[in-house]
């Protein structure tokens, strides 16, 4: 998809599945499981999606979905499948990973940055040796904090090599510009430093929301996350930023929805619903 200067594409490091119920949080299955079916073990399929940005100068990568390192219980706990990943995925835009330029994460979670190293004769280095990783100081702080809430999201190895290669960009403040029309934008809520993505140019605006709203179904307002740290903080965000990108129809690309990759949304009778929604970009 053209963008003005920018062509950016959803890039599939392939599919999970996690427990319904900790995904939808105070929400009752009875209302989720209309639009998302769970499986025998209660878990919903969800999207491993990341985002190519081509500019002028850099290739631009944000997230790296789960990667090929987990260990063989947690890829059956969270039935993983790559058989559509992300290297597989870039190869179709004509890209190796030598060919990226920056990487970012929106957050240090294991399906959102698991793909950043890799596994070459025994050790582990960098998946994309030539770029930057820009990351949240803060979340790389708290990966290492040990909160016994979401210390099993942080798998050491999917970042910590990346400071021993001298990869590491941290990240510090709300609102930074990487490029002109490529924002992060710190949201909190999912965790404390979780950071969404603007990318903005010829009158047309696309974000890339990560955790702030998974999929579609996260467009309710109390549809919030049981693995969110500040849950009301989440809530503030939606809240603040949603009515804008109706109002201002800017299209949100959904990392873990599963039917489809982007959509415009509309608010109709206070309900925040998908107006469009693209299969492909």
């Amino acid at each position: 998809m053209k963008l003005g200067k920018f062509e950016i594409y959803p890039v599939l490091d392939g599919f999970l599945r996690i427990d319904g119920g900790t995904m939808f949080g105070r929400a009752p299955k009875e209302i989720w499981k209309k639009n998302n079916r769970a499986d025998k073990k209660n878990r919903i399929l969800l999207a491993l999606r990341c985002l190519l940005i081509k500019t002028k100068n850099h290739n631009i990568l944000i997230d790296t979905g789960v990667g090929n390192k987990l260990k063989e219980k947690l890829s059956l706990r969270f039935a993983i499948d790559r058989k559509i990943d992300l290297k597989k995925s870039l190869a179709l835009h004509g890209l190796e990973p030598k060919d990226i330029d920056i990487v970012i994460n929106t957050h240090l979670h294991f399906d959102h940055c698991g793909g950043n190293t890799e596994i070459e004769n025994g050790k582990i280095v960098p998946a994309f040796p030539q770029a930057k990783y820009l990351i949240q100081k803060g979340e790389w702080l708290h990966a290492f904090s040990g909160n016994s809430l979401d210390k099993a999201s942080y798998l050491e190895e999917n970042f910590l090599p990346l400071k021993d290669y001298g990869l590491v960009n941290f990240i510090e403040g709300d609102v930074n510009e990487i490029e002109p029309g490529i924002t992060l934008i710190k949201t909190g809520g999912h965790t404390e430093d979780h950071q969404i993505v603007k990318i903005e140019d010829d009158g047309k605006v696309v974000f890339y929301l990560a955790d702030l709203v998974p999929t579609a179904s996260h467009l309710n307002y109390p549809y919030i996350m049981a693995f969110d740290l500040e849950p009301l903080e989440t809530l503030r965000k939606k809240m603040e930023l949603l009515p804008k990108i109706a109002k201002n129809h800017s299209l949100i690309i959904f990392e873990h929805e599963p039917k489809f990759s982007a959509g415009f949304i509309e608010i109709k009778n206070t309900k925040i619903q998908i107006s469009k929604a693209f299969l492909n970009l």
